[in-house]
């Protein structure tokens, strides 16, 4: 539970710079939500276990305290940032959303608010909870909001076949249609960190039906100054473009 503050701050000071118009932003877990999620085996569902809905607690509430850092330096670039919480607004069946309640989220769009969401540990109707990854969260709602674009911010430049933490080598993937992704992730190799949704497999994964909904989906370094930016700009930015082809 050792957040990147600087990073979190360019980040917010990179949005408010950039000025996106209805704008959705999701975060991931990292090491708030991760560890305990894997810990007490939240996304294998419950299994009869106190620890585990103890744990559950705790998740959540891990992913309450990066959310606050997360929304206080938003807010602090005059970003009119409002949390929502997944774990108060979606059930889902089987580790996919199966309800949701959007008019919130869509009113806090139309007045100019800008929804902050993130993965988090969810009730299921199968399962009794298991974890809701921010990728899966992402696809959801860009398909029902009609999103115009995508865009993933990660630590690395792009999509590589291969970690390019592992082999530098690994060249920089600048675009790649749907059928050429599904392709590609039989051969992408799983993350060695602890990440219960599955690293940049999963994130490449649950985006496949909202590109196959015609919304391209942009991959950029979050770590690097100004990409974000460029991005949200519209600007030519380094990164992977995934397109329905």
């Amino acid at each position: 539970m050792s957040p990147d503050l600087k990073v979190i701050e360019r980040l917010a000071e990179e949005i408010s710079q950039a000025r996106p118009s209805r704008l959705v932003l999701i975060h991931g877990g990292g090491s708030f939500g991760h560890p305990l999620a894997k810990r007490y085996s939240i996304k294998e569902g419950y299994k009869n276990n106190a620890s585990q809905v103890l744990g559950f607690s705790e998740t959540h509430q891990a992913m309450l305290a990066l959310n606050k850092f997360v929304v206080d330096a938003l807010i602090h670039c005059n970003i009119p940032a409002v949390a929502v919480s997944p774990s108060s607004s979606v059930v889902t069946k089987s580790d996919r959303i199966r309800t949701m309640m959007m008019e919130p989220i869509i009113k806090l769009l139309q007045i100019g608010f800008v929804p902050v969401l993130y993965g988090d540990a969810v009730l299921d109707f199968d399962r009794g909870f298991t974890i809701l990854s921010g990728d899966q969260l992402t696809a959801y709602l860009a398909t029902r909001l009609h999103a115009n674009r995508i865009i993933i911010g990660f630590d690395e430049d792009g999509l590589h076949t291969k970690d390019p933490k592992e082999d530098s080598s690994s060249p920089l993937i600048k675009h790649i249609t749907v059928e050429e992704l599904k392709k590609m992730t039989k051969r992408i190799e799983k993350p060695k960190a602890t990440d219960v949704t599955g690293g940049m497999l999963g994130k490449i994964i649950e985006l496949i039906p909202a590109i196959e909904n015609g919304i391209p989906a942009l991959i950029v370094n979050a770590t690097k100054p100004k990409r974000v930016y460029q991005a949200l700009r519209g600007d030519s930015v380094i990164g992977t473009v995934i397109e329905r082809g």
